[in-house]
């Protein structure tokens, strides 16, 4: 722990730390693997408008609602809604790339969650 609220190349406080341990063990602790908890979650392909502008990017969807719940209900701490989605954004489980992003072009021919791609 004093290794860690030394280290600044992380968020030193300490209940942050303290969950991050916690969360851990909670995770390899669990009768199913995370992963396929935390795509259980993703929204089916196409079931959402792509966002026009920046503005459009949800902070929080029902999906990112229901998997912080469900976090919370495993005993994990400090995964609300918000962080959620974060993680939904950055694994690939939702693409919010707006409708102009280079990106969205690419995306449009494959998406993660979308097995037939």
């Amino acid at each position: 722990m004093q290794r860690l609220l030394g280290d600044a190349g992380i968020v030193r406080n300490r209940a942050k730390i303290e969950a991050t341990i916690e969360n851990a063990r909670r995770v390899l602790a669990m009768d199913e693997p995370l992963d396929e908890l935390l795509w259980s979650f993703a929204p089916a392909p196409g079931a959402r408008p792509r966002p026009a502008t920046l503005a459009d990017v949800p902070a929080t969807t029902g999906e990112s609602v229901a998997m912080a719940k469900a976090l919370k209900k495993r005993g994990l701490r400090f995964v609300g809604p918000t962080t959620c989605y974060a993680l939904m954004q950055a694994a690939g489980l939702v693409d919010d790339h707006v409708a102009d992003c280079w990106r969205a072009a690419t995306n449009r021919l494959r998406t993660v969650n979308d097995p037939a791609g």
